[in-house]
């Protein structure tokens, strides 16, 4: 609570504004400062500049505020781009319900009430929504800004693990009917057990005497993927994708305009293919996703699964064995 004014011609000053030096200085209950504007100043721009300085405490303050913060921390930037976007995504999906709240006074009972509204129609978005707000506050608790962190102990809804495998049938039907740019980007992401992002990042630098090298950006493994003739033709054939007059790219998958194809972007074309799949090839089914590409290159591999966690470059064995998904071929009683 302010005290009383020392000056009864300072009563018409907002709470907690006094003369400083040469300026009017807003003391907030919280701790600090502010400087306002000149002691010469009218008290109209006073009242101004106070009710500027509350709102921007108040910003500062709420959860809209917090998020805004991690997206100008050194953490936000050092993650991948399409994760960055995902998180632009998340939050304002985040903000009309959470955005005006205080950062302490969430409770878990909040998360859960978000979580199981919002699990209604997507139950996975509720998912990566609500870690993304763990990932916030975890990052605000280890720098002092909050309290703790409402979201641990609130359960996430469970996922089906994928078991797509896509049949060499269903591959090869998909890639006749693709554009270059498809067909160069199934290759890879097969070949190289590649994920689009690692996929659409893939520099012209990159492609090495001894392969090409690819810095995963989910696990920032390193790895050289060996040539092969099949992987050779593939990259042969992005050589022949189309650009502007007088332009070049760094890029081996590129727009004419010589830049990378965002993960929209390529979608849309990953989309497209699709639909003229299945018109083409109405006895197919295709509905796999991109990723279930990897998926195949994994299940396709030879050798034991701790062969192809190496080659895979996952940290642990058991996301190589959820990535194995072809069905083993088992002899009958009798038939060893």
């Amino acid at each position: 609570m302010a005290g009383k004014r020392k000056n009864p011609a300072d009563a018409i000053l907002p709470p907690r504004v006094y003369r400083g030096k040469s300026k009017y200085e807003f003391h907030p209950a919280s701790g600090g400062s502010v400087s306002l504007c000149p002691l010469d100043s009218p008290v109209s721009l006073v009242w101004a500049k106070y009710e500027a300085a509350l709102k921007d405490i108040e910003e500062k303050t709420n959860l809209s505020g917090l998020f805004d913060e991690f997206f100008a921390s050194a953490d936000y930037h050092k993650l991948g781009t399409e994760t960055r976007k995902d998180y632009k995504k998340y939050a304002r999906k985040l903000v009309p319900v959470f955005g005006k709240m205080d950062p302490d006074s969430v409770k878990p009972q909040h998360i859960r009430q978000y979580m199981d509204k919002r699990g209604v129609v997507a139950p996975v978005q509720a998912n990566r929504e609500k870690a993304f707000m763990s990932r916030v506050y975890g990052w605000a608790y280890e720098r002092g800004i909050v309290k703790g962190n409402p979201c641990k102990g609130v359960r996430q809804f469970k996922e089906e693990e994928r078991e797509r495998y896509v049949t060499d049938q269903e591959y090869n039907a998909l890639y006749d009917v693709s554009p270059v740019v498809v067909k160069v980007a199934m290759e890879i992401a097969y070949l190289c057990l590649a994920r689009q992002g690692d996929v659409l990042a893939v520099q012209k630098a990159h492609l090495l005497p001894e392969g090409i090298f690819i810095r995963q950006g989910k696990t920032a493994a390193k790895q050289i993927k060996a040539w092969s003739t099949r992987l050779a033709a593939a990259i042969e054939l992005a050589n022949s994708l189309p650009l502007k007059e007088g332009v070049s790219s760094i890029y081996v998958l590129h727009q004419q305009n010589g830049q990378r194809y965002t993960r929209d972007g390529f979608n849309s074309r990953w989309q497209q293919a699709k639909e003229d799949a299945q018109k083409n090839f109405p006895h197919l089914l295709f509905d796999y996703t991109f990723h279930d590409l990897k998926a195949k290159g994994v299940s396709d591999l030879e050798g034991s699964l701790q062969e192809k966690q190496q080659i895979s470059g996952h940290k642990t064995i058991t996301q190589t064995a959820r990535y194995d998904r072809k069905v083993k071929i088992v002899p009958v009683v009798g038939g060893q």
